[in-house]
């Protein structure tokens, strides 16, 4: 038995757009309210950020400012993405209830765990690179600097640094996700993947050298858990396939 879209509501381009309008509206309003308490601790949220390069600098060093913008500018920025970044949950929430009325129910029934476990994925991302990565890609700055040369950090840059890393791991850790897709859509297979197994280790090495500071070690603590993710995914994409199949074989059985 075929599997009907649920029906749509009526409604002209004009309608959608407006509904696209309010679903913005109110991601962005979320963000707004998200980033006012923000902004007020701004300060001790740059604070907990910089702790991870503060206890590695020698006795003496500091972090610094240099332009006269600065020390409000770098929190504004930070509070403003950490923000964005605390709201997202929401801003996706309306993305879904938006696209939602178009999908059939079994694509709903898969979105909507693909959808959470992106989010997680991200936000275990970002922790990993800032309670494993980053203490030891500073303890390792800080321990080559030459002698004599006080290691005084700007905060702009300090900050361009650490949310690139963010990001790089966020985005990395969604490969379970991405690997689903491509199977979901019938790109690729598991078997096909796994055998693509050493040009994707190859890969991962190559995207973590791009993302990374230029020295093996924290491209070694990117790479290694782009590998480990990729397996997951391949794993999590041949569960996806039984699934597919069993509910293929019972809807087959009702007809």
């Amino acid at each position: 038995m075929s599997e009907e879209r649920e029906p749509l509501l009526e409604g002209t381009l004009i309608s959608h757009l407006l509904e696209l309008r309010d679903r913005l509206l109110r991601a962005f309003i979320a963000v707004i309210i998200v980033f006012c308490p923000c902004m007020y601790y701004s300060n001790q949220l740059f604070e907990f950020l910089s702790r991870p390069l503060r206890d590695q600098l020698p006795a003496g060093g500091a972090m610094i400012a240099t332009t006269v913008t600065a020390p409000f500018m770098v929190p504004f920025k930070l509070a403003f993405i950490t923000a964005l970044i605390i709201a997202m949950p929401y801003v996706l929430f309306q993305v879904w209830r938006f696209v939602a009325p178009g999908l059939y129910r079994h694509e709903k029934r898969f979105a909507v765990p693909l959808l959470v476990s992106s989010i997680v994925l991200f936000y275990l991302g970002v922790a990993f690179s800032y309670y494993f990565v980053c203490p030891l890609v500073f303890g390792f700055f800080t321990s080559i600097s030459p002698q004599g040369v006080a290691v005084m950090t700007d905060i702009n840059h300090y900050l361009d640094f650490v949310l690139t890393m963010f990001f790089a791991f966020g985005f990395a850790f969604e490969i379970p996700v991405a690997t689903v897709l491509l199977v979901w859509a019938g790109i690729t297979t598991p078997e096909a993947l796994v055998a693509k197994r050493p040009y994707v280790i190859v890969g991962c090495f190559v995207i973590a050298a791009v993302l990374t500071p230029p020295d093996v070690f924290s491209q070694t603590t990117m790479a290694v858990p782009m590998c480990l993710l990729f397996e997951l995914g391949v794993l999590a994409s041949r569960w996806l396939l039984r699934e597919k199949a069993r509910n293929a074989a019972s809807s087959a059985g009702e007809t």
